[in-house]
């Protein structure tokens, strides 16, 4: 009964000293990591207005009239050139409608020109819709690098400390070296998986874009190469 009732105020004591502990917030704790946490900061930052500015991009972008292909369609067979130009310039803030526009522009030389017009506008456009991709892919490389660079300056900073302190050695001595150590390797790799994940994630949605131009592409191709009525 007594050893019941030690144990009970032991547990007792061992829980007022954990709600009596000092509580730390999101920013003091980034504090800590010294100032490798600035250029983790302005990462984060480029990582997720890349990720969001390329989105809606590649959103808007992925956007076209079901309808479209069939009055291009309509137009060149009934000889309307003119209306299918027009067309095109009402909706021309989409790659697909770009690249039909230009092969209707080159209406008259040889089926082949047309195609390797309407290829290379496609080159054109793809290169623009993964325009940031190349950096974001960089921040998922790079700021898990910038963490554990944190993390190998901080243990030299630990031990450094310990080692100026002689036989006086205190804790406190090695909690500066590894905060910073600890701090950064959370932040770089928090930037890294956010920026891996956002990369892959934007490189997808590109992917299905580039698949709708390609049949828009052959759907163009065929248009041409049908017989009129």
């Amino acid at each position: 009964m007594f050893i019941s009732f030690l144990q009970a105020a032991e547990a007792t004591e061992v829980v007022e000293v954990l709600q009596e502990a000092p509580t730390m917030s999101l920013f003091e704790m980034a504090m800590k990591g010294g100032i490798l946490m600035i250029p983790l900061f302005v990462l984060s930052i480029v990582a997720v207005y890349i990720f969001v500015e390329r989105g809606w991009a590649i959103q808007k972008a992925s956007k076209v009239d079901a309808h479209f292909m069939d009055s291009i369609k309509d137009c060149i067979h009934e000889g309307r050139i003119k209306a299918a130009v027009d067309l095109c310039e009402r909706n021309n803030d989409k790659p697909i409608v770009r690249l039909i526009e230009k092969g209707i522009s080159r209406l008259g030389r040889p089926l082949s020109d047309i195609r390797e017009a309407v290829e290379n506008v496609g080159n054109a456009e793809v290169a623009r819709l993964e325009r940031g991709l190349p950096t974001l892919a960089s921040i998922a490389g790079g700021a898990p690098m910038i963490g554990f660079l944190g993390t190998v300056l901080g243990m030299i900073q630990a031990f450094y400390n310990m080692a100026s302190a002689g036989n006086n050695i205190d804790i406190t001595l090695l909690s500066g070296g590894i905060y910073v150590a600890m701090v950064t390797t959370v932040a770089g790799l928090a930037v890294g998986i956010i920026a891996y994940f956002g990369y892959n994630y934007l490189t997808a949605r590109v992917s299905r874009v580039v698949y709708k131009m390609d049949r828009s592409t052959i759907e163009f191709m065929d248009i041409l190469n049908e017989p009129v009525a």
